[in-house]
This record gives structure tokens, C-alpha cells and sequence, in this order.
């Protein structure tokens, strides 16, 4: 597990928490921000994200969320949990994925918050929560005017401080209420959506009613069920049961081919997430399966021995040799192993071979730079530019530029590169200051000037002046 955009990797770090919860719309309704600027540790991995592609664009074509380029992110934490924030990207927790035994179980919960999106819930509830929060500005001043009335009059100040609580605990339990509806809601086009892309809504029910079992506990201590912001469990999963089991595709299974590669993903994580006695409990050498051999050479490459680890990893790339993944793994390896140079072999494949490489390109510019040859300057400048053609928010991936224009001589890029780094990991401070440099090195008004202005131009948090 390495900081920054390589091959599976975390921004940042925070330790993993196993408490079950599946979050849902309200989880951050009021977030608007950047996943960075909301401080989530998100794993970027050039394979687990081509599956969740796989995993959601069938159900936002029928959403009618095609257009919409809403992506997938992965946080690292153990806890089972999905949630939408902004519109723009659904997010899975990495325990999400390894608890989920099938393909079908993590496309439902995916389908649910597909729903949340079509359905315009963020939206909504943000009305309500404006609203709500109007209401209980009124009901406050209310019952403050009435305690200063009881006070001067010698009247029960007691009765009249329930007149704060009172409203305020009814408008609570209304926007709970109105939640909980958005919820249902959800659940209804999730099945919908799995019904028009052909797909069963078994996995839907069953993840649904593992997490109802788990938080059972907690609905016994609740006093209604009108204070839960989701419908009590056993409600909410009497009412999926129904509707899901009257599908005539309720028995259909996922494809051998998307199980294994489901599979991969969970030993994937496992082998980078999980200490190596985990791994080895998890995935016992007497298990020979491709997902098992794959878990093992990570944690053999991450622990133990790279020469070990490359023959296991040699061995997986000829069971599969146009796995572009299995090459990733390679070059990586052999990267944050100090032998770079035989990295860009490797991870050359990887990039000819996957269909979204964008990821490997950056980590193939690295290997590049890693050499410290000039004549390879122009490959890593090119590699990087076309990978954050596609993904302008890589912030490494701007680090690697800056560092490959470096070695052309070429300042003024390297400096602006810099600055877009900076800008990415949500560093408008520093931010600033290199594009500020980067303007003095550029003619006014060419694109590299332009470009540099507009992140001067960008006001840091909590306002300021904008520099000249």
C-alpha cells in the first residue's frame, strides 16, 4: 500500500473500523466537496475500478444516468458500507467488496444507490433540511419567548422549555420520516434497475437482509420506528423479500467469468489490506485457485521476498497472459522493489492491455522517471499527459510530470505541473504559490500562463485575496 495514485493505493490513511453500516443518501447530504477535502482515505486501482464500471454502467444506462459520468470510488475501511454524496460518484467501502461473496450481492447495493441518484434524493433532502432547519429556528425563538413570558410572569419555566424540545423533536422525526421514504424509494428502482438490465435482485435482498440481522440489536432499543433514519429492518426486508422473489430471474446466477474476476478483486485487497497471517488464514497454500495464488504473491511482494513474489507473479501471468493486471502487479513490484528499469517492460504490457489504463500509464511515467535518463523524458512527459487527459484529478500523476519536464530542462512546465499536483491534493495554498511562479515563466497569455492564472485565480479555504 503506497500515498498517492499507484496501483492500489490510499489518501489518506486511517485506520479500518469493522462496525456494520450501509449509509445511504443522508450519510453526507450536505458534502459538496472533492473526496480529498472531505478527508476519505480512497483507494485508486486500475483493476477494481474496471469492475465497478463493469458492475454500474448497464444500471445507469437504464437510469437514465449515462451521460451523467458518475464514477465509482473505493475507501479503505473494513466496515460494509455504500453511500452517495454529490450526484457525481457512488462510494463503496473495500469491506463492501471483500463481504460480498458474489458478483450480484455488491451490484444491488450499487443498483440502491444508483436509485438515491435517479431519484434527485440529495436534492430533495437538502430542501428538507433547509426547511427543517428554518422550522426549528421559528420553534426555538417560540419557546424562548415563552420561557422570558413564564419568567416575568412567575409561570412553570419547566412547561415552557418543552416548548424548544417539543417542536424540535417533531421536526426531527418528520425529516427521519422523510428519509426513511427516500429509502423505500431507493430500494423499489434498484429492483427496477435490476430487472431492466436482466439481472437478479437475490444479492439486493440478501445483502439487505444480512445487514438488517447485524443492526437488530439496535431497532430493539429504538422507542418507534419513526426515529430510525432507515425503516426498521424487519420492514424494510419483509417488503424487498416481496417484491424481489416474485422475479422471474430470481435464480439467475452471475457468469463464471465475472465471479472469478470478482473474486481476484476480493483476494486483491485482501493482499494489500490485510496482514500476512490474514492472508494466510484467508487464502491457505493448500488452495491453488487463481484468486488464492494472486493474494499470496501480493503479500509475498509486500513482505517477503520480490524474487519469490516475481516467479508467483510470473506464474499467474502465464495462466492468464493477457491479464493486463497481472503485468500491473509485475512492474509494480519490481518498482518499490529499486529495480526500475525492468519495471517499464511490464508495465508497457499493462498499458497496451487494459482497456482504462490511465492509472498504469502514471505508474509506468514513474518507472520512466525512476531511471533517471533524459532520453526517456519525452515517453513519460507524453505517457502522463494522456493519462491526465483522462483523469485530471491524478494528483500524482501531475508529481510525475512536473518531475519528467524537469529532466527536459523545461521549468516552466515543471513548475505548473507542481502547482496542478498541489491543487489536486487540495493544497490551494501551495497550490498558489507555484502557479504564481509558474506565470512568471510562461509569455502572457499563452495556455501554460492561462492555465497557471486560473489556479492563482482559486481562493483558498475560509476566502482571501487573490494574488497577483
Amino acid at each position: 500500500m503506497t500515498e498517492g495514485e499507484r496501483p492500489i493505493r490510499v489518501r489518506p490513511r486511517a485506520p479500518a473500523r469493522r462496525a456494520l453500516s450501509l449509509l445511504t443518501a443522508c450519510a453526507l447530504a450536505l458534502a459538496s466537496s472533492p473526496a480529498h477535502a472531505q478527508g476519505l482515505p480512497i483507494i485508486r486501482d486500475a483493476e477494481i475500478e474496471q469492475l465497478l464500471r463493469d458492475y454500474t454502467q448497464p444500471i445507469l444506462r437504464v437510469a437514465g444516468l449515462a451521460q451523467q459520468n458518475i464514477q465509482v470510488a473505493i475507501i479503505n475501511d473494513r466496515s460494509f458500507n455504500a453511500f452517495v454524496m454529490d450526484g457525481r460518484r457512488i462510494f463503496v467501502n473495500a469491506g463492501a467488496l471483500m463481504d460480498s461473496d458474489r458478483p450480484n450481492q455488491i451490484i444491488g447495493v450499487l443498483a440502491h444507490e444508483t436509485g438515491h441518484i435517479a431519484g434527485g434524493h440529495l436534492s430533495r433532502l437538502r430542501e428538507q433540511l433547509a426547511a427543517a432547519q428554518t422550522a426549528s429556528i421559528i420553534a426555538m425563538l417560540l419557546g424562548v419567548g415563552a420561557m422570558v413570558a413564564a419568567g416575568r410572569g412567575g409561570g412553570d419555566v419547566g412547561n415552557s422549555a418543552a416548548a424548544i424540545l417539543g417542536p424540535q423533536e417533531a421536526i426531527r422525526r418528520s425529516l427521519l420520516s422523510y428519509q426513511r421514504s427516500q429509502e423505500e424509494q431507493a430500494d423499489r428502482a434498484g429492483l427496477k434497475f435490476l430487472a431492466a438490465t436482466g439481472q437478479s435482485p437475490k444479492g439486493m435482498y440478501e445483502t439487505f437482509k444480512r445487514f438488517a440481522d447485524q443492526i437488530l440489536f439496535v431497532a430493539r432499543s429504538a422507542d418507534t420506528p419513526y426515529i430510525q433514519s432507515h425503516p426498521m429492518p424487519s420492514e424494510r426486508v419483509a417488503g424487498l423479500e416481496l417484491l424481489a422473489k416474485s422475479s422471474p430471474i430470481w435464480d439467475k446466477t452471475d457468469s463464471p467469468e465475472l465471479q472469478l474476476r470478482h473474486d481476484l478483486t476480493r483476494a486483491k485487497l485482501s493482499g494489500f489490506l490485510d496482514r500476512p497471517d490474514t492472508v494466510a488464514r484467508r487464502y491457505p497454500l493448500s488452495d491453488n485457485g487463481l484468486p488464492a495464488r494472486y493474494a499470496r504473491a501480493i503479500a509475498t511482494y509486500r513482505h517477503a521476498d520480490l524474487r519469490v513474489a516475481i516467479a508467483q507473479i510470473d506464474a499467474l501471468i502465464q495462466t492468464q497472459p493477457n491479464n493486463p493486471y497481472f503485468h500491473e502487479l509485475k512492474g509494480q513490484a519490481l518498482l518499490e522493489g529499486g529495480k526500475a528499469a525492468e519495471a517499464i517492460g511490464p508495465l508497457r504490457r499493462a498499458v497496451q492491455l487494459a482497456p482504462h489504463p490511465a492509472l498504469i500509464q502514471v505508474l509506468l511515467g514513474q518507472a520512466l522517471n525512476a531511471t533517471n535518463n533524459p532520453k526517456v523524458a519525452n515517453e513519460a512527459v507524453n505517457l502522463l499527459k494522456s493519462a491526465l487527459a483522462r483523469e485530471p484529478e491524478i494528483s500524482e500523476g501531475y508529481a510525475q510530470l512536473a518531475m519528467a519536464y524537469g529532466r527536459k530542462g523545461d521549468i516552466a512546465q515543471a513548475d505548473l505541473a507542481s502547482a496542478q499536483a498541489a491543487y489536486a491534493r487540495g493544497d490551494i495554498k501551495t497550490a498558489r504559490e507555484l502557479a504564481s511562479r509558474a506565470k512568471t515563466r510562461f509569455p502572457i497569455g499563452t495556455p501554460g500562463w492561462v492555465k497557471a492564472d486560473d489556479i492563482v485565480s482559486v481562493k483558498p479555504p475560509g476566502g482571501g485575496q487573490r494574488a497577483n
